[in-house]
């Protein structure tokens, strides 16, 4: 959730948060409302049980022939005590409902607005140029046997595909070389569980108004998770950190699972938008006060290696109203697809700030040894859509892909990748 005592003493900047989201702003109201009924519900528990403890030591005191009338007068105070605490808990649990509704508070600069007000930061690359009418990703995928979506289908459903021959031994080659990447750059390579139980689901952000991205197994009480920040999210909860010595920095490697709900009609054509994808998962908890220089670190890693691969691509300041509801700032890097003249995102980077780590209890210890929230910041590296964005940039006339010079080494030194003509993958 966000910061209580922030919400108490600047309730203005969460109310221009929640308006540049488009999200409701008399929330802010309502949990001021509801914050100011629980501290006084707090207040006069506290005090009937400072009553009932000297009440107690009175009791404790008194003659045996005055014992019976004041342990009569103690039950009282005990029912009202009693009756004091469930208003705490009714007023907290009506506090905590509204105030975990209230997104993370957008960081200053962010664009105001939807999905179409992003920000353009720069444009990296060259578009690449064809004097040949360029071939889209499931045509190239056909030649090359990159991939089978028909029968993806027929054992799965809609969305679902096989990567095959060289499109599996492609995503293999991509993870790891955004592992060694990671690697390099102080990050614990992680295999992260897929099911989380719902409080890890919740304490990430994920059970608000996009929950119906989520596949849930009612019989388990588990989520299947779309990234793996979710369960490197909960890997530190209820945990003390020591940062003394730098950001803890994690590189989970996981399966990930979306329903894609609502977007029909909308990318469906290969393997842009499915429910099932691998992916590298950069997980960072540091001090608040460096969350946005890890930010910026996290895009940097991203655009090395995009560059390293020959894409042209675009990184974009996403405004409030596409954010997450944990993310206050997000930074998103699209690759220019050629055949369908436009960017698709293929990596994103979040800084959730403290509101992860806050709902989910993972804290740092302060010089006045008090515990306080670390920050958590998350970034992308492998998808499907990187192989829709290779093979679109890199195809060649007679339908053959040149493979990027930093895969080769995981291709077994492969500089080009020929069609099938016939042959099986």
């Amino acid at each position: 959730m966000i910061d209580p005592v922030l919400l108490r003493e600047n309730p203005e900047l969460i109310r221009q948060s929640q308006a540049a989201r488009g999200d409701s702003v008399e929330l802010v109201d309502l949990a001021l409302t509801a914050d100011t009924e629980r501290r006084t519900a707090i207040g006069e528990y506290e005090n009937l049980r400072a009553s009932q403890n000297a009440f107690g030591k009175k009791v404790a005191a008194a003659p045996k022939d005055e014992k019976k009338a004041l342990v009569a007068e103690a039950q009282t105070l005990a029912a009202s005590v009693k009756e004091a605490n469930q208003r705490v808990q009714d007023a907290e649990l009506s506090f905590s409902g509204l105030v975990g509704a209230i997104a993370n508070p957008v960081l200053p600069g962010v664009p105001s607005g939807g999905e179409e007000n992003f920000v353009t930061l720069r444009e990296v690359g060259t578009r690449p140029d064809f004097d040949f009418e360029p071939r889209d990703h499931v045509e190239i995928a056909e030649l090359i046997g990159a991939f089978d979506l028909q029968r993806g289908a027929k054992v799965s459903g809609a969305r679902f595909y096989f990567l095959t021959g060289i499109g599996a031994r492609l995503e293999i080659a991509l993870m790891n070389l955004a592992l060694e990447k990671a690697i390099a750059n102080g990050f614990t390579p992680m295999i992260t569980p897929t099911l989380v139980r719902p409080e890890i689901m919740r304490g990430t952000g994920f059970l608000g108004e996009h929950a119906d991205e989520i596949y849930y197994l009612p019989a388990d009480d588990l989520y299947l998770t779309g990234t793996s920040e979710v369960a490197l999210a909960g890997f530190h909860s209820d945990e003390i950190l020591d940062l003394t010595d730098g950001p803890y920095r994690y590189a989970g490697w996981s399966t990930c699972y979306r329903r894609e709900a609502g977007s029909g009609g909308k990318d469906t054509r290969g393997i842009l938008r499915v429910h099932q994808f691998n992916k590298l998962e950069m997980f960072s908890y540091v001090l608040p006060e460096d969350a946005e220089a890890e930010h910026l670190r996290l895009v940097g890693y991203q655009e090395e290696l995009l560059t390293s691969l020959g894409l042209n691509y675009r990184v974009i300041d996403v405004a409030a109203g596409d954010l997450g509801s944990s993310a206050a700032r997000k930074y998103d890097i699209e690759a220019w697809v050629p055949t369908q003249g436009t960017f698709r995102e293929l990596t994103s980077t979040s800084n959730c700030t403290t509101y992860q780590a806050r709902r989910l209890d993972a804290r740092y210890r302060t010089e006045s040894g008090k515990t306080a929230p670390v920050a958590t910041l998350n970034g992308t590296f492998a998808t499907t859509r990187w192989l829709v964005a290779l093979l679109e940039t890199h195809q060649r006339a007679d339908g053959s892909v040149r493979v990027p010079e930093v895969l080769r080494p995981y291709l077994g030194g492969l500089e080009v990748i020929e069609p099938l003509n016939g042959r099986r993958a």
